[in-house]
C-alpha cells in the first residue's frame, strides 16, 4: 500500500505510523513487521537503531545539525543549474537547488528502505530534507508492506572496480560495470514475489560506504568530493566574512565548529550520554582527518524487491542509484560487496 505525504516545510520530521489511515492500520494489523520504502533522494528514514538512540523528540535536533553543516545555498556545484548537462531548458526552470539536502541525506545515514516491528509505540521517522519547491509542497510517496517473516533466499559476492583515485564515488547502475544488471538477474532468478536486497561492504573494507541517492555528476564529483575532503567546508562558507580560513587557525576552527555544530547537536548527544569534552575530541579529530569521521554514512543499503511487468525486480525511484563511496584508496583495485536476497512472507 502507498501513502502520500504533503510536507509542512522544507525540513520536516513525520512520525509515519501516526499518518496511516485507519483502513491501512486495519490491513496491517495482523503483521508483526512492516517494511517502509521511499522513492526519494532527499527524504527517507533514519536507521532504526539511530532513531531509537535519539528518541522521537531528538530527531529534529539531529536534522537541525545536518542543516547547520550543509546550509542552503552555500555555493554547491549541483545548484549551478546552468552547468547541469542532465537538464534541458524546461527542467532548469523548475529544478530545485537542493544539493544541501542530498548531502545531508548521505552524511546523515538516511535510508530509503527500513523495517520496523508493527506495534504501538514504535516510532517510524520519515525525514524530509527538501519538502518545498518555489513555496509549494512537493509530493512524497511511501510504500508500506506488512510481513510475518523474512527468509534468506540467496547470496552472492560482487567486486566493484575502482580507479586509483583516493576519493571516488561509483554509480552501481553504471552500465560499463554491469553490476546493476547482475543484481537484477540475481533477483529475477530467485523468483520471489517480494523481498529486499541487502548490499553490504565486506567486513575487511575500510574507508568506504554505501548510499542510495542521485548520481548527478556535479553533486558526486564536486560537492560530495569536497565534503569527503573537508566535512565542514560548506558550513565554513557561511562564515567566511568572520573566518576567512578556519583551517589556518585551528583554535578558531574548533571554536567555530563548537558554536555552529556542537551547540545544535548537544541535546541529541545528551541522549547518547556524551559529554562536551568528548565532543570536542571528536571534532578535533574530524578537523585533523575529516574523511575518516564522515558523519553516519553507512556500510550497507537495502533495495526493495517486488514484481514488475510480471517478474521480480528491483524497485527504485526515478533518481535513485546505489552508490559506493570511498575516501581513501583501497589496497586492491576492487572493493567487495556481499549481496543477500531475502523473501518477505
Amino acid at each position: 500500500m502507498t501513502l502520500e505525504l504533503a510536507p509542512r516545510a522544507r525540513f520536516d520530521v513525520v512520525e509515519l505510523r501516526s499518518q496511516l489511515p485507519n483502513e491501512y492500520r486495519d490491513a496491517l494489523g495482523s503483521f508483526p513487521q512492516c517494511l517502509y520504502w521511499s522513492a526519494h533522494t532527499t527524504a527517507g528514514f533514519l536507521d532504526r537503531s539511530l532513531a531509537a538512540r535519539l528518541g522521537p523528540s531528538r530527531v529534529p535536533t539531529y536534522v537541525d545539525a545536518l542543516r547547520s553543516v550543509f546550509p542552503e545555498g552555500a555555493g554547491y556545484a549541483h545548484d549551478r543549474l546552468e552547468r547541469r548537462q542532465d537538464l534541458d531548458a524546461a527542467q532548469r526552470a523548475v529544478e530545485p537547488r537542493n544539493a544541501d539536502s542530498h548531502l545531508a541525506f548521505i552524511a546523515g545515514g538516511l535510508c530509503s528502505c527500513v523495517t520496523h516491528p508493527n506495534r504501538s509505540g514504535e516510532a517510524v521517522c520519515f525525514v524530509e530534507l527538501d519538502g518545498m519547491n518555489d513555496g509549494r509542497p512537493r509530493k512524497r510517496q511511501v510504500r508500506v508492506i506488512g510481513f510475518r517473516r523474512e527468509t534468506v533466499v540467496a547470496q552472492t559476492r560482487i567486486d566493484v572496480p575502482l580507479s586509483r583515485h583516493p576519493i571516488e564515488s561509483v554509480n552501481l547502475k553504471d552500465p560499463r560495470f554491469g553490476i546493476y544488471d547482475r543484481l537484477r538477474d540475481f533477483v529475477a532468478r530467485a523468483g520471489i514475489g517480494r523481498g529486499r536486497l541487502h548490499v553490504a561492504l565486506d567486513a575487511s573494507e575500510r574507508h568506504a560506504a554505501l548510499t542510495v541517492n542521485e548520481f548527478e555528476t556535479l553533486l558526486m564529483k564536486h560537492d560530495l568530493r569536497a565534503v569527503l575532503r573537508d566535512p565542514l567546508r560548506f558550513m565554513a562558507a557561511q562564515y567566511r566574512s568572520a573566518l576567512a580560513n578556519p583551517r589556518a587557525v585551528p583554535g578558531k576552527a574548533l571554536g567555530y565548529a563548537k558554536y555552529d555544530l556542537v551547540r545544535v547537536f548537544n541535546s541529541g548527544l545528551d541522549t547518547l550520554g556524551l559529554q562536551d569534552s568528548i565532543v570536542e575530541k571528536v571534532l578535533a579529530r574530524t578537523l585533523a582527518a575529516p574523511a575518516a569521521r564522515f558523519f553516519r554514512i553507512r556500510r550497507s543499503v537495502h533495495l526493495l524487491v517486488a514484481e514488475r511487468d510480471g517478474r521480480p525486480d528491483l524497485i527504485e525511484g526515478t533518481y535513485q542509484s546505489p552508490i559506493l563511496i570511498q575516501w581513501q584508496r583501497s589496497p586492491l583495485p576492487v572493493r567487495a560487496l556481499h549481496v543477500t536476497l531475502t523473501r518477505l512472507d
